[in-house]
């Protein structure tokens, strides 16, 4: 039998018991106060042929209890037809997650934000793949067309001009993925590659880059190159908002949020785990192979027949939930009413998904072909 997906499955199944450490394609960190608005900065000249934009963003360090700026840089795509998608803050649980970046074939949610150079809050428009190429939209990107001829030009009217760095919340951006980012969020995603990694590290270890020092205006705001800080380095030009400086509340709240509150666990898409629709696809076990054809069969149709139930669990569950969603939109309710239903839909999918990976690993061993009986040695 498979093995692999039973294992799998426990491990999932106890994750969603505790909130996880900071780490690539996770949510890391809870603060109560939210990052600085998004500074304003020129994004710097595309270094060449083949290299995505990657807009900055706030991330949290717990060192030293402060945001710092990552800043926006070029990077080479990990796939020919990949794309993308920036990280972003997101309110729930009483504090701030944040929700790391990845790579796909289509960009997914990333909390409605106006990160600029394509990415206004929804999709991203700053270019498109074509027959293994990339090509620029020379209205958004800043590309030499000298060097790139792979370019077209398309105007976009932006309708989100707000600096807001992060998504709910009081004075957060109010947008909800749609169903073409919901269905983006399950498909196969490369977290941020190493040149990535080391960019967000570089700007973890310089103080100038720190929320406190620049008070939301980064003297780094974007790199052409990832981890260079010098050559062709661009500064913001202003801050996207007033800068208000905090105390060590965050940290606290963090150590909280970590040890006392239950918690959904991260997906591998990098969104918690709140509602039916964010757990990852269920995988379809292994066919039978007991050796017997007819009980083969027997035992995948009992498999098909689990599996279908539990689709069919989810989707209730998750029916129920957004009608709820909708009553809350009706009354009208405040943030701490809303944070209240959110974690008890959180404990409903926790229980809904410990149930189904129990449902599927007892069904797998019934199904597994009993040891045969040795025989006495002959005497």
């Amino acid at each position: 039998m498979r093995i692999g997906f039973a294992v799998r499955s426990l491990l999932f199944a106890l994750a969603v018991l505790a909130f996880s450490s900071a780490s690539f394609g996770q949510i890391g960190v809870a603060v109560s106060f939210g990052p600085p608005a998004l500074p304003v900065y020129d994004q710097p000249l595309c270094p060449g042929d083949g290299y995505l934009w990657t807009p900055g963003y706030w991330a949290f360090d717990y060192d030293i209890n402060d945001y710092y700026w990552v800043p926006g840089t070029w990077v080479e795509a990990p796939e020919v037809g990949f794309l993308w998608t920036p990280p972003y803050w997101g309110w729930g649980d009483g504090g701030f997650m944040f929700y790391d970046g990845y790579w796909g074939p289509e960009i997914g949610f990333y909390g409605g934000i106006n990160y600029g150079f394509g990415y206004f809050g929804e999709g991203f428009v700053g270019g498109r793949w074509d027959n293994g190429h990339f090509f620029y939209n020379r209205a958004v990107l800043n590309v030499n067309v000298t060097n790139i001829h792979n370019v077209y030009e398309e105007r976009v009217n932006i309708s989100n001009t707000n600096h807001v760095s992060y998504n709910g919340g009081q004075g957060g951006i109010t947008a909800r993925p749609t169903a073409r980012e919901e269905a983006a969020a399950h498909q196969r995603h490369v977290p941020p590659v190493s040149a990535q990694q080391q960019h967000m590290q570089a700007a973890r270890t310089n103080p100038e880059l720190r929320a406190s020092t620049n008070h939301g205006r980064p003297s780094v705001a974007a790199t052409a190159r990832p981890g260079d800080f010098k050559s062709a380095a661009v500064p913001a030009k202003e801050a996207g908002g007033t800068y208000t400086p905090h105390t060590n509340e965050g940290r606290n709240a963090g150590n909280a949020a970590r040890g006392e509150n239950t918690r959904a666990a991260e997906s591998t898409t990098g969104r918690t785990v709140v509602h039916p629709k964010d757990l990852p696809a269920a995988e379809r076990p292994a066919a039978p192979n007991t050796g017997n054809a007819k009980q083969d069969k027997k035992y995948q149709q009992q498999q098909e027949k689990l599996m279908a139930q539990q689709n069919k669990e989810r989707d209730k569950l998750q029916q129920q939930q957004e009608k709820e969603h909708q009553q809350l939109d009706k009354q009208k309710a405040d943030e701490a009413k809303k944070q209240q239903v959110e974690q008890r839909h959180s404990q409903q999918t926790q229980q809904l998904q410990q149930r189904h990976t129990q449902q599927m690993q007892q069904m797998q061993q019934r199904q597994a072909p009993a040891a045969r009986p040795s025989r006495p040695p002959k005497g």
